[in-house]
């Protein structure tokens, strides 16, 4: 029942994002032509042990990527939601998966990767769907790919009050989103 959910919400989601391009595009004769143009990836996401936990579908268009994702079995709260820079997913930790995709200087909040909190309900499950311009399908497939990461904690995207002093170079590479907790490689 939960593949039959996922496939549903993510078909939506799709169906809505293919029903703008064809808006965009004119009238239906455009409609193939203009869903050719579009990029497509996705991930599965597995949790520490190799389990299954979720699903994410990044679709391309006009310069820029709706991602949708769907997760099950995570606890409860925020949790960092992050484009990796290497497309490599070996549990448990996913140390393999490198840090957050970025351009040198960049820190977190600004990286390429970095995207906006998931939040996990009292069930366990979350979905999220969002559009950024921060990066493309292409850039995701580079020559060591990328993965899509869930971390066990809350994102603060170094945000740290003038009160508290200066973040720390932790903070400012990971947002002390804590463990990660499942990871997907694109594909």
């Amino acid at each position: 029942m939960q593949k039959l959910r996922i496939a549903t919400f993510l078909t939506i989601v799709l169906a809505t994002a293919g029903a703008g391009v064809a808006m965009a595009g004119g009238g239906d004769g455009d409609r193939g032509k203009q869903r050719g143009k579009g990029k497509r990836a996705t991930a599965t996401l597995v949790n520490a042990e190799g389990a299954k936990v979720g699903k994410v579908i990044l679709y391309q268009w006009r310069g820029k990527v709706t991602v949708a994702g769907r997760v099950k079995g995570l606890t409860a709260g925020f949790h960092g939601f992050h484009i990796h820079a290497v497309g490599k997913c070996e549990g448990p930790a996913f140390e393999s998966a490198g840090g957050h995709l970025k351009v040198e200087p960049q820190t977190h909040g600004a990286h390429v990767g970095d995207m906006p909190s998931l939040l996990v309900n009292a069930d366990g499950t979350a979905s999220a769907v969002f559009e950024t311009d921060r990066f493309t399908v292409r850039q995701l497939r580079d020559g060591d790919g990328s993965a899509v990461m869930v971390h066990a904690g809350a994102d603060n995207f170094a945000n740290i009050p003038d009160r508290y002093g200066e973040p720390d170079a932790d903070t400012l590479n990971t947002g002390d989103a804590g463990a990660r907790a499942a990871c997907g490689v694109i594909r």
